[in-house]
């Protein structure tokens, strides 16, 4: 049975475009479509909820490479050596949202979580040669056959994904729109809304690229009024207040690093998940250099830690190695930490140079450039 949302909508106008009475029966046939309307739920919850791009950009490329050699139109594609992994990594990295996408997704990632929604089906939607690094769609995907017909989808499934891509462009747009309309208000008489805007992105569900740039936004004025004392020599300490930096664009591959403060070379990362292995992994990149995690989550901080080593325990079984990896985590910072960070720099008056900030990060990452 299908699950219907707000998208589901889209992709059956799409289909009756194309096919008619039959776009029913290939929806209820096609397990790529319907893979495909589940990872598009967030499609209109506007720019808070999450995106799927990168599972869904690897389906993408490929079927842009079958489509560019009219393999839906003469066949043959069982006897074509196949896409090369570098012009479909550089494709991903083209399209919209994709400058920061990484190879799981196109090696792993997308064939798991596809069995993970249809655990019986047996077939796995990315074909790859590990030794010639070429990369096939499963055709068979891509077939419907309804009584005697059998409809090729491939151009469909391309309709849908930039259907997807131009709801969620549309979304980031009207949140910038937003952003900008605060931004004009009167420096005192706005201050509430502003107040009461930016506190509804530091939730649970909100998008992990918005989650990080709020962070950071707070973070960043948040300790810029700190100062500190420092030098080589007792006698000549140099004054300097903490600046937080932002090592690049969400979703980067930096080996665990999302900001850096200076000058005491402190360093954070973002995330959303609870489990130990990701933070052990960031400390393992970083040769067990302190770090410090900013967690999209309302646990409580003494929660988290006992979570943490709790199932790190049941991992590793010796506490030495776990209390090693855990005396490396420098600071824990969940979403009412932040809030109450953000609190502070509102009472010193900060509250519009958050919002700045916000717009500043937010048009860098989603690719929205200022007007003329």
């Amino acid at each position: 049975m299908i699950v219907k949302h707000e998208f589901t909508a889209h992709i059956e106008k799409i289909l009756h475009d194309k096919f008619g009475r039959k776009a029913d029966a290939i929806f209820e046939n096609s397990l790529l479509l319907q893979y495909i309307n589940q990872k598009t739920k967030s499609a209109n919850k506007g720019s808070k909820s999450r995106g799927s791009f990168a599972n869904l950009y690897a389906i993408y490329v490929i079927i842009e490479d079958y489509l560019a050699n009219k393999f839906d139109k003469v066949g043959g594609y069982g006897d074509y050596e196949g896409a090369r992994f570098s012009q479909l990594f550089k494709r991903q990295r083209e399209l919209p949202f994709g400058s920061r996408l990484q190879n799981h997704a196109l090696n792993n990632r997308m064939n798991s979580e596809f069995e993970k929604f249809f655990p019986t089906s047996g077939i796995a939607p990315i074909m790859r040669n590990q030794e010639t690094n070429r990369y096939w769609i499963n055709e068979n995907l891509l077939k419907i056959t309804i009584g005697s017909k059998t409809y090729n989808i491939a151009d469909t499934i391309i309709k849908v994904i930039d259907e997807y891509v131009s709801v969620k462009q549309d979304s980031f747009q009207r949140f910038i729109n937003q952003c900008e309309i605060l931004q004009n208000l009167d420096r005192d008489s706005g201050d509430a809304e502003i107040m009461d805007f930016i506190e509804t992105l530091l939730a649970p569900n909100v998008d992990a690229r918005l989650f990080e740039i709020v962070s950071y936004s707070i973070l960043k004025y948040y300790y810029v009024n700190t100062k500190i004392y420092w030098g080589y020599s007792p006698k000549r300490l140099k004054e300097e207040v903490l600046r937080l930096y932002k090592t690049g664009r969400t979703n980067a591959n930096d080996g665990g690093i999302d900001f850096v403060m200076k000058p005491l070379g402190k360093f954070f990362q973002v995330t959303e998940t609870l489990d130990f292995k990701k933070y052990f992994l960031d400390i393992e990149k970083l040769e067990k250099y302190p770090i410090t995690f900013v967690v999209k989550t309302d646990e409580d901080i003494e929660s988290l830690k006992i979570k943490l080593k709790s199932d790190a325990m049941k991992t590793y079984v010796v506490k030495e190695v776990v209390e090693k990896y855990l005396s490396c985590i420098e600071e824990l910072i969940n979403i009412p930490y932040l809030i109450n960070c953000f609190v502070e720099v509102c009472n010193r008056g900060d509250v519009h140079k958050v919002l700045d900030e916000i717009i500043i990060q937010s048009k860098v990452e989603f690719n929205v450039d200022d007007e003329d």
